[in-house]
């Protein structure tokens, strides 16, 4: 029987189950992602009273792209419904509304650990380290649902320092299979992908094993990169900012922390690539040509062309 891992779906924001705690929370800078300067604490001026958005759908049109690049991970319907039990900002004391706007990055922070510990925990390879992401997935879960006091307490840095030595353990496996060379005779690559040969910037070592590709924290802002093989690569913390990655070969690379805002990802062919989040696919530009893992979606704007 394989392992049980939570399921990906709990871990988006569901705005309906939450008091509108970005919009609040957190502050922002007039810039290309907004159009106005808001400081942490004050409610965006569309920010209507049922905690809904009055710009929604127009958030890109309106100037506030960077709102639909966000996403809370489900700490905002969390520290709504089960931390603070349901009473808003709005009604609580300015004592109550100060903690719950405290809290809430935190809790955002320790969500998104899960995501990544979640998504760690379906990689075959990485089967060496499960028991101990399994560990460290219960026991941030622990710290999530702990009293605003605990919360606010917590020393977030600390805990994802720890749990991050298991993810690039476990990425490390992940990459390690990927290079290599588990295809298939029929021509797949053992995940259900096809597989393709290395592209002109590709190298194979000995017995034409795919070798490891380390691009952490690499400056790529802008880069030309179409149709480069980057299967298996690391790309933590890489700024791929704008850059042109038509038709590249991301298939099981390491995305934790990639900056992939404008970049270009048009029939690009992300299967298998983990740690991925929602608002990294969010912030890019894509086409119907893409191939996504299953545990993000393709974002709206795509279709329509922007």
């Amino acid at each position: 029987m394989p392992d049980q891992t939570p399921d990906l779906a709990v871990l988006r924001g569901d705005c309906a189950q939450c008091f509108g705690l970005c919009c609040v929370a957190l502050p922002f800078a007039a810039s290309a992602d907004f159009a106005l300067d808001k400081p942490a604490g004050r409610p965006c001026p569309n920010l209507r009273d049922d905690h809904r958005c009055g710009i929604h759908a127009d958030l890109r049109e309106k100037g506030f792209p960077g709102c639909t690049v966000y996403d809370c991970f489900g700490a905002g319907q969390k520290v709504s419904r089960l931390t603070f039990e349901g009473q808003d900002w709005r009604t609580g004391s300015k004592e109550h509304a100060r903690r719950m706007f405290e809290v809430f990055p935190v809790v955002r922070q320790l969500h998104e650990l899960l995501w990544y510990l979640t998504d760690a925990l379906r990689l075959e390879a990485a089967r060496p380290v499960h028991a101990g992401l399994r560990e460290a997935l219960e026991r941030t879960e622990l710290l999530t649902r702990g009293t605003p006091e605990e919360l606010a307490r917590l020393d977030v840095a600390a805990h994802r320092q720890e749990v991050n030595v298991l993810l690039l353990r476990a990425s490390e496996l992940a990459r390690a299979d990927a290079a290599g060379g588990t295809d298939g005779p029929d021509g797949h690559d053992g995940r259900g992908g096809k597989a393709g040969k290395a592209g002109k910037g590709g190298k194979r070592g000995k017995g034409g094993r795919r070798a490891t590709k380390d691009r952490r924290g690499a400056d790529l802002i802008g880069a030309r990169l179409p149709g480069a093989d980057l299967r298996g690569a690391s790309l933590r913390g890489a700024y791929l900012i704008a850059a042109d990655l038509t038709g590249a070969d991301l298939r099981d690379a390491d995305m934790i922390g990639a900056d992939l805002r404008d970049a270009n990802l048009t029939d690009a062919d992300l299967t298998g690539a983990f740690f991925l989040t929602q608002p990294q696919v969010n912030a890019a530009r894509g086409s119907a040509g893409t191939r996504l893992p299953q545990s993000v979606t393709r974002p709206p704007h795509w279709v329509a062309g922007d």
